[in-house]
């Protein structure tokens, strides 16, 4: 039991990033859209069903369904362009959808592959919460104050793009989680002391998992790398190099993997065209071209799709003062993705919602948020309260409505040869959210309101098995939100107290 001012805090704060997880994690689970309806989503889950079903990464069953997208290996066995750590990941969500919510009453065999999709989708709102779980856990690690600590949280959760990337089936709400996840380890529990070896190797193995789903993720590792050098100098050799060595292991496993299937350790299974034969997997964009698309295009812009970057960048000098490491991390990543992304054949990502790949690193320039929030003035209250209305806003017309439903009629997104549209914005979603408002006819299946418990009950789902689903989400999140109101009343009093009883003596 805790006994000091000290411990009771600590002992709040660990309950409150508890209740904050269960939070987010049962909102998201309601929002989820439920559906995988991309090549890329539909390979990573693909793998993650052959993991399960066969111990293998190969997906013979894409190319039955005439849905493949990769490159057969050196024994003929088809397989996906990407690596296996996001299916892995997956997995314990496949096995219950198989073993648990498939067999509960009124789940029809005929929407079995609907039914587990739902419930891989579900793996996206725990590695969604994961990721406003530890912007609170560094937000207090820095001092902040419990309430500013979860404004800050919050604001990530709703107003940027971790919030819409909770509803399907891509790879950036694990790696997003994963970024943070080092950031608070690494630099944030370590204010005003050198970064122990400890917590570098702890970093460097988040790192090493994160460049396991996504091998373009050694750009964070280097700015980690980077910065342990700008906080500690030369005493970060050591720490530095623990992280490096153990961040890339995971490129290591990958490279072993390549060279398993294909025979060569540089090839990751991409075919050399896709549709029209543009070649997808190239560096030949002009750089100008994917800067532009990716800071002002009406539908990638980083600062459409989160609109309180604009509050993060501003409190980059004051997060650089409280600590060097972290504001270096916050500051260094999204320009070194911006460069890296802007010359990607398809830096817009492919069919999804704004800058995909961004997200990671958008998350990590948010952390520059929290000594704003914390010392907030009512101008800058104004602000921030301005700017996350529309990033709520910019998040549920995203989510609202399939992104596949305005993309994919022939040039709104693609133009010729798969050029992406610099035209195509939000407003293109938002008016087949309009169209399904004022339609009173049903829409059809993946099409209209874009939920789970919407299209499984188009698929056969009893609605009386959807009800108790839905109200069982929905009475955990009531609970968990109604149990972070009392913990952070506790909390606060509780620092009160300890402020108190410092003051005293």
């Amino acid at each position: 039991m805790p006994t000091t001012s000290e411990e009771l805090i600590q002992a709040g704060t660990k309950r409150c990033a508890l209740l904050v997880f269960l939070t987010f994690n049962f909102l998201y689970m309601m929002t989820s859209s439920g559906r995988v309806r991309t090549v890329d989503e539909y390979m990573a889950f693909f793998e993650t069903e052959s993991i399960a079903l066969r111990e293998s990464t190969a997906v013979p069953q894409a190319v039955q369904l005439n849905y493949y997208y990769g490159k057969y290996d050196t024994r003929g066995e088809p397989h996906t362009p990407y690596p296996p750590g996001h299916p892995l990941f997956a997995l314990p969500w496949y096995l219950f959808g198989r073993h648990v919510v498939e067999k509960l009453p009124g789940m029809p065999i005929s929407a079995e592959q609907m039914i587990l999709e739902a419930v891989a989708c579900f793996s996206s709102a725990v590695f969604s919460a994961s990721t406003v779980l530890f912007m609170f856990l560094i937000c207090r690690a820095i001092r902040l104050d419990i309430l500013a600590s979860l404004a800050t949280a919050a604001i990530v959760g709703l107003a940027t793009p971790v919030f819409a990337y909770s509803s399907w089936f891509f790879s950036e709400p694990l790696t997003t989680a994963l970024l943070l996840a080092a950031a608070y380890f690494v630099f944030a529990r370590h204010l005003g002391e050198p970064i122990p070896v400890g917590a570098a190797a702890m970093g460097g193995a988040i790192l090493g998992l994160a460049i396991f789903v996504r091998p373009a993720h050694a750009l964070a590792a280097a700015v980690f790398f980077g910065a342990l050098f700008l906080r500690d100098r030369a005493k970060a050799l050591w720490p530095a190099l623990t992280l490096g060595f153990l961040s890339a292991i995971g490129l290591a496993a990958l490279l072993l993997n390549n060279f398993h299937l294909y025979g060569n350790a540089l090839e990751f299974g991409y075919p050399a065209v896709a549709e029209g034969g543009k070649r997808l997997n190239s560096f030949e964009t002009p750089v100008l071209t994917g800067l532009f698309g990716l800071l002002f295009s009406p539908g990638k812009s980083i600062f459409v799709f989160a609109p309180p970057l604009i509050l993060a960048l501003a409190g980059l000098p004051q997060l650089w003062r409280r600590d060097r490491g972290l504001a270096a991390v916050a500051a260094g990543a999204l320009p070194v993705y911006l460069l890296f992304y802007a010359r990607y054949s398809q830096w817009e990502g492919g069919y999804c919602v704004g800058p995909r790949y961004m997200v990671p690193a958008l998350a990590l320039l948010s952390i520059g948020l929290a000594p704003v929030i914390a010392e907030a003035k009512k101008g800058t209250r104004t602000v921030a309260v301005a700017l996350t209305v529309v990033g709520v806003a910019v998040q549920l017309v995203s989510m609202a409505t399939s992104f596949m439903e305005s993309q994919v009629p022939a040039g709104v997104y693609y133009g010729p040869n798969w050029t992406y549209n610099m035209r195509y914005s939000l407003w293109s979603q938002a008016k087949v959210l309009l169209y399904h408002l004022a339609n009173r006819d049903p829409a059809r299946l993946g099409l209209g309101f874009d939920r789970w418990f919407v299209f499984l009950a188009k698929v056969g789902v009893a609605h009386s098995t959807l009800a108790a689903l839905f109200c069982v989400i929905l009475v955990g999140g009531i609970l968990s939100a109604e149990g972070l109101r009392r913990s952070i009343k506790n909390c606060r009093r509780n620092a009160k107290q300890a402020s108190g009883f410092e003051s005293s003596e």
